[in-house]
């Protein structure tokens, strides 16, 4: 009875993210006959629906067409449906047909809303400090830390007798070692470092926080930090910080449960100047943990004194900014209210109005709601971007199935729900330290689920050789797609893995996967080399079954894409002769291999 493709300009006007200023046109195709009324009915979060009549044009084969025009009261997110009237009833149209509960959503963030240039075209690295490089240095360990002498070794798993994996054996990663493997990170095309927590902490993830206000011994000190920031600075690299506000470890300064610090924690007193930073049901016995783990101490965020010693003056954002860190990536940031993010996302871009602010969210955050609320991460005042986990997910479901359907829709809705400002920085990953090796994703099947096994388990050579062939196709995506690529250290070097903790294991220098390294080199040159994979806007070319077709960017920048994880050959219709980036070869012909795949531009080149 209807059309609407809401993908389609035609249709919906213009497309993407809009911000308030911006009037969305929309055209309706509906099945000509006793049509008496066609109208867009929008509404809020919230708020009263608003009903707008859309006015009949013209005829186009068998439908009428109807337009119409929307504005916005400011930034929010919108949801509209279509309202068409006949003498016999009032049919609603939606997503998904005929109904009112699958709108088509809108969002419209704030006209100011800018993300930071710098990251944009860039390459981030993902390092898990102590299993990074241990450099010319000896970590200084606290009481009850192991030091595994064997690196590489696999990390410690089995509970204690009280049933805890208690994460304290190190390998010895320093911030030192970073600092003297910079070359090697420039040569591989990094731009910022992404650092595991770096603070105080009794674990070797340092996820349970000691002391924000220092760097763990184990892996250097302040001046160490500032030598960092300094040296990789100079090299083009920024280094962004893991901000984990949302929970502490119960061994830390401010909870205290063992009286390891000299303060007075809010286990231990009621009179703590930390107390109501936590929420006690039942004092010293019961209290809200993450997840109910025990070891986590949730923060309570609404906690003014809390709020301030974290954003305010000299807080420990600034106290961080201040010694060179360029931005944060902000841990678990949906367990974060508004009252807390907010102020925290002004201050750091008060202290640097470039530094960079990203999410940890696995969904789509543009219409996220945690704990009730709809998290407003893109309407301007809060995050720059968020980690890509829904792209990762259809990347590897479509090298694995060799089916395009996934990966097209992602990208549909991700280029229609996220502002361009924070689509070209999202951090768009393929493995991290919460998830599975990606070459063991890829080339594996049927995984342990018992850690007994998974420390044990590795890909066989035949699996290891698919792996590494799907690796190229899927790291080729993660560098070409909207976005910044996010390389897991080690993962560019061939490292295996099941679950955590074996999905951190220590870099296997001099054992390198050559193949896969020098891949990972080439699409950095290749990124950095072309401009459109900085804020090209994307365009779909072609997509089906195993094969996956796209453009970045217009004119003489435009880049095209393609994929074919299929196992025949396939044609394209190039109208003119493209060189191919990945071969390095002007060709005439518009075959894209069987599990191949080529970067095409109309680029003229100087001969070196």
């Amino acid at each position: 009875m209807y059309q609407f493709d809401e993908y389609d300009e035609w249709f919906r006007s213009p497309q993407g993210a809009l911000t308030q200023e911006d009037v969305l046109r929309l055209r309706l195709m509906v099945k000509t006959g006793a049509v008496e009324n066609v109208s867009i009915i929008l509404a809020a979060d919230g708020l009263e629906e608003h009903e707008t009549d859309m006015r009949w044009t013209h005829v186009r084969g068998q439908y009428d067409v109807y337009e119409g025009e929307v504005n916005f009261n400011g930034p929010d997110l919108y949801w509209l449906h279509f309202k068409i009237k006949t003498p016999y009833a009032c049919f609603y149209a939606d997503r998904e047909g005929f109904g009112e509960n699958a709108p088509f959503q809108v969002t419209v963030y704030d006209k100011a809303y800018r993300t930071p240039d710098w990251i944009k075209g860039g390459v981030i690295y993902h390092i898990f400090v102590d299993r990074y490089f241990r450099g010319n240095t000896t970590p200084k360990l606290k009481e009850g830390e192991i030091f595994r002498e064997d690196w590489g070794g696999t990390p410690s798993f089995a509970p204690n007798e009280e049933g805890i994996v208690l994460n304290n054996d190190f390998f010895g990663g320093t911030l030192t070692g970073i600092i003297e493997k910079l070359p090697e990170l420039e040569e591989l095309g990094v731009t910022c470092l992404y650092l595991s927590p770096i603070f105080e902490a009794a674990s070797n993830h340092k996820y349970d926080t000691g002391d924000y206000m220092k760097i763990d011994s184990a892996f250097g000190d302040e001046h160490t930090f500032e030598t960092l920031c300094d040296d990789a600075g100079k090299r083009g690299i920024h280094v962004l910080c893991d901000g984990v506000f949302n929970h502490v470890g119960e061994d830390s300064r401010y909870f205290n449960r063992y009286g390891y610090y000299s303060s007075i924690g809010a286990y231990q007193s009621q009179q703590s100047p930390y107390y109501n930073w936590f929420t006690f049901s039942d004092w010293n016995k019961e209290y809200e943990c993450w997840w109910g783990i025990h070891l986590l101490p949730k923060l309570n965020a609404n906690d003014e004194t809390f709020r301030g010693f974290i954003t305010g003056e000299e807080g420990v954002l600034e106290h961080w900014m201040k010694r060179g860190c360029s931005g944060w990536r902000l841990d678990v940031v949906d367990e974060l209210p508004d009252v807390f993010l907010n102020p925290l996302c002004a201050t750091v871009k008060r202290k640097d109005k470039d530094a960079l602010i990203i999410g940890e969210v696995w969904e789509d955050a543009s219409n996220k709601i945690a704990y009730g609320t709809r998290r407003k991460y893109f309407l301007g005042g809060q995050l720059d971007s968020v980690m890509n986990y829904p792209l990762r997910d259809a990347v590897i479901s479509f090298v694995k199935k060799k089916d395009a359907k996934e990966l097209t829709s992602v990208m549909a809705w991700l280029t229609a729900n996220y502002p361009k400002a924070s689509l070209n920085c999202l951090m768009n990953i393929l493995g991290t330290h919460d998830t599975m090796r990606i070459l063991t994703v890829l080339g594996g099947e049927n995984f342990p689920d018992r850690k007994e096994e998974m420390a044990v388990f590795s890909l066989t050579e035949e699996q290891r050789l698919e792996g590494r062939k799907r690796l190229k196709i899927a790291s080729l995506l993660q560098f070409t797609l909207p976005g910044v690529p996010a390389v897991y250290y080690g993962d560019e070097a061939g490292m295996e893995g099941c679950a955590d903790p074996f999905n951190r294991k220590c870099y296997p220098w001099g054992d390198e996967d050559m193949e896969l390294l020098t891949w990972y080199r080439k699409l950095s040159r290749i990124r950095k080399e072309l401009p459109a994979f900085k804020q090209g806007i994307y365009r779909l070319i072609r997509a089906s079954g195993g094969l996956f077709v796209f453009s970045r960017g217009e004119g003489e920048e435009r880049v095209t894409v393609a994929v074919n994880v299929s196992e025949e050959d396939i044609s394209l219709p190039f109208e003119h002769p493209m060189y191919n980036w990945l071969d390095e070869k002007i060709t005439e012909k518009n075959t894209v291999l069987a599990e191949g795949a080529g970067i095409y531009s109309r680029l003229t080149f100087k001969e070196s």
